[in-house]
């Protein structure tokens, strides 16, 4: 078990999320930052779907009723067991008793700890990711709480310790075009493309909320709602875009200015308030080579570790 003591702002478990239910209304949930749930569970020899714990900003302390091993992965939030610093990118053998504590860090917003053996939970849909909205999932649907308790396989050997890096982060992401594209005049692509944007404030699991100088993006277009999904860029009429995650609705009504290629999908679970954001259109093609580019990088970790093993 693993004894919550204190949760921070918002500590979850999670895993890749729901996939096949959107036609239901059902949010795909799951990892802001899917990569680094693998690579964690990768360095442990886990699925690389088993569930984790997704740690936003820190601040946040579990006691270990049992032997384990953990990796970490991430933000660096300025980890300590038992008060001795740790660091992302790394395994830890873990003894009953010990204390992970976070303080929190100025780059990076979430911080992903895998378990070996991942956290116990029931599956709902094929998934055992926390839906905050709807109240299902992970551990009775809702944020971990000072008091909750976390299943987990203890885990008695000692482990040899191995780390990884994260993918390098772009300071441009990468947008494949909407069909909506053609709504829009060359005033609003143009100023979309060459704004620079804040992340808002007002930004959360459902979605990122960008603000800009740039008054060009306000428009008058009504649309009928319309299937979303993460990654989706809806463009309200007062012309701040609002960038989807996974605990996003299934359908909306704002025209789109394009999707956040799947590559580049993932940073936008280390974006913090006021960090500033870069846009470019691509490809398909584009988009699939970096796709196959970040594969490569987690087929080289996988060929590394097994050689280590």
């Amino acid at each position: 078990m693993i004894k919550v003591i204190k949760s921070g702002p918002l500590l979850s478990i999670q895993d890749f999320g729901r996939n096949g239910y959107r036609h239901l209304g059902v949010s795909q949930s799951g990892s802001l930052d899917p990569y680094a749930q693998t690579i964690a569970n990768c360095l442990l020899n886990n699925d690389k779907n088993a569930a984790v714990l997704e740690v936003t900003v820190g601040l946040c302390e579990l006691a270990f009723e049992c032997n384990t091993v953990i990796a970490l992965f991430g933000a660096d939030l300025n980890a300590t067991l038992d008060e001795k610093p740790i660091y992302p990118g790394w395994t830890y053998n873990i003894k009953q008793k010990q204390v992970l504590k976070f303080s929190t860090g100025r780059a990076g917003l979430r911080a992903y700890i895998a378990v070996k053996g991942g956290i116990q939970s029931p599956v709902v849909m094929n998934s055992k990711a926390t839906d905050l909205n709807a109240g299902f999932g992970g551990l009775n649907g809702k944020s971990l709480i000072a008091g909750d308790t976390i299943k987990i396989t203890p885990y008695q050997s000692e482990f040899t310790q191995c780390g990884a890096l994260m993918p390098p982060k772009r300071k441009i992401v990468r947008v494949y075009p909407s069909p909506h594209a053609k709504l829009f005049s060359k005033q609003i692509i143009n100023g979309f493309t060459q704004s620079s944007f804040k992340v808002s404030h007002n930004s959360n699991r459902m979605g990122v909320r960008l603000q800009s100088d740039n008054y060009s993006l306000t428009h008058s277009h009504s649309l009928p709602s319309l299937a979303v999904s993460p990654g989706s860029i809806q463009l309200p009429p007062n012309g701040e875009p609002i960038v989807l995650l996974n605990d996003a609705q299934t359908t909306g009504g704002y025209p789109l200015l394009g999707t956040v290629i799947e590559a580049d999908f993932h940073q936008f679970a280390q974006y913090r308030p006021l960090d500033t954001i870069e846009f470019e259109y691509v490809t398909f093609k584009q988009a699939l080579q970096a796709r196959q580019k970040l594969d490569g990088h987690l087929n080289q970790l996988k060929i590394a570790l097994k050689s280590k093993r």
